[in-house]
């Protein structure tokens, strides 16, 4: 295997994956999207991008690698470095694809521009989502006018005298009727509301006699589940130093555990949502450590 394809793997399982003296992956999780112009929905995915000041070593992709090719860390290390000069070497001259991470290039300034795969998503809850494209839809609503009878002027005047008198008043009592009948009805409408209003206020007047019991809700500390790593030890009793050393500094410090390859990691703080975790750890690698990173658990 190349040294993409343990990026690769990596990327499905962390937030950032960190190439050591040349810069890291990084990504965030955004939802499902939606483009109106081309009808076209995709589903959440891991949004990748690469950067470049992200060079320093945290063990993470060296130790996959000793892990996966049963092998040293130092030799580990040694594969990497042999790696990133041969991209270094090619990006002087071409673009390189890193497997289905995307491709990298140098602009005019000569700094490392990253376009990820548009087709990779390495977020395992899409795992088997695809994009889904719909035609458009055009709605015609078909409207039928019909012309009013038409009387001509000869016509008009074959009609009696007294027909045209009656029908004026016919049309005038009509009205009147309709109008004295509108305010009736609005009169009986208002009359009925109040009496369906002070029944239920009627209904709703009463005492309780046997009050229900009090209910006491025991509620869970939220969970903390991003936390920024200061580093990761194989022995548990340099753990245990590091966390020691971080909690007389005024940290929030923690274990928060192993991760797969054995390695007992220690947290400077732990907060419940990525954004205040991501504030935090701009705060800690401006002012405390370069080499913090973010883990989500």
């Amino acid at each position: 295997m190349t040294l993409a394809n343990y990026i690769n793997d990596l990327l499905y399982r962390y937030d950032c994956v960190i190439v050591p003296n040349f810069g890291g992956f990084v990504t965030n999780k955004i939802g499902a999207t939606v483009n109106t112009t081309t009808h076209t929905f995709y589903p959440p995915k891991k949004q990748l991008t690469f950067n470049a000041y992200l060079q320093h070593n945290d063990g993470l992709l060296a130790n996959y690698i000793a892990s996966s090719k049963n092998i040293s860390f130092e030799e580990a290390i040694t594969f990497i470095n042999e790696e990133v000069a041969q991209w270094n070497e090619k990006l002087a001259t071409t673009t390189i694809t890193v497997d289905s991470v995307g491709s990298l290039s140098l602009n005019e300034a000569k700094q490392v521009v990253f376009e990820p795969n548009p087709s990779s998503n390495f977020l395992t809850e899409s795992f088997g989502l695809a994009e889904v494209s719909t035609p458009s839809v055009e709605r015609v609503k078909k409207v039928i006018v019909k012309s009013p009878p038409t009387f001509t002027e000869e016509s008009n005047k074959t009609i009696p005298l007294y027909l045209k008198r009656a029908a004026a008043a016919a049309v005038f009592v009509g009205i009147v009727y309709v109008g004295w009948n509108g305010v009736q009805n609005e009169q009986q409408v208002l009359a009925n509301q109040e009496d369906a209003v002070e029944k239920k206020i009627q209904s709703a007047t009463f005492v309780i006699d046997k009050p229900l019991p009090t209910i006491n809700l025991n509620v869970s500390k939220e969970a903390r589940n991003f936390h920024i790593i200061a580093g990761a030890f194989k022995e548990v009793h340099n753990a245990e130093n590091k966390l020691e050393e971080l909690e007389e500094k005024g940290h929030e410090a923690s274990i928060v555990g192993k991760n797969r390859l054995g390695l007992t990691q220690v947290a400077f703080a732990s907060y419940a949502t990525k954004d205040e975790a991501r504030k935090a750890l701009e705060i800690i690698k401006e002012t405390v450590s370069e080499d913090a990173w973010l883990l989500a658990k």
